[in-house]
């Protein structure tokens, strides 16, 4: 079951954005991608407030730098879309289970990014979610 509302339309939109973003990291990292976009429509705090369609999450201002490059505008395959469904449906994995951020440093994962604790990495990612004081929703969506 769904813990998003999702179209079709916006499986297509997620399964892009995990490819664009994540490729790279293979099947687990591009899910990690899609567990950090369903916290941010689920969790309504920090810089997600009002955030509430994957096309929100998505096109927000700065969120995804996958946004201005010609990858991201290339359709979805079925193993991305997969994926998305995936994601929509609530499967998430450490350390992106209850994360909000995510970056590819050049070098080491800084203790703290945006202002939020390091939690793990995968890959060349690293993950970041907020402490229960800054956003309790995030640990309380699903």
């Amino acid at each position: 079951m769904a813990v998003v509302k999702a179209r079709e339309s916006d499986i297509n939109l997620l399964a892009r954005l995990l490819r664009a973003e994540a490729e790279g990291e293979g099947t687990q990292g591009m899910l990690m991608v899609g567990n950090v976009g369903i916290n941010r429509i689920r969790a309504n705090c920090s810089d997600f407030k009002d955030i509430r369609t994957i096309p929100q999450m998505i096109y927000q201002p700065h969120a995804f730098e996958a946004v201005i490059h010609g990858y991201f505008y290339q359709g979805a395959r079925e193993k991305e879309r997969s994926l998305a469904r995936k994601a929509v449906n609530g499967h998430r994995l450490w350390p992106s289970k209850y994360s909000l951020w995510y970056f590819r440093p050049q070098g080491d994962c800084p203790s703290k990014w945006y202002n939020q604790p390091f939690v793990g990495k995968y890959k060349l990612h690293c993950f970041y979610e907020p402490t229960g004081e800054e956003c309790e929703n995030v640990y309380n969506t699903y």
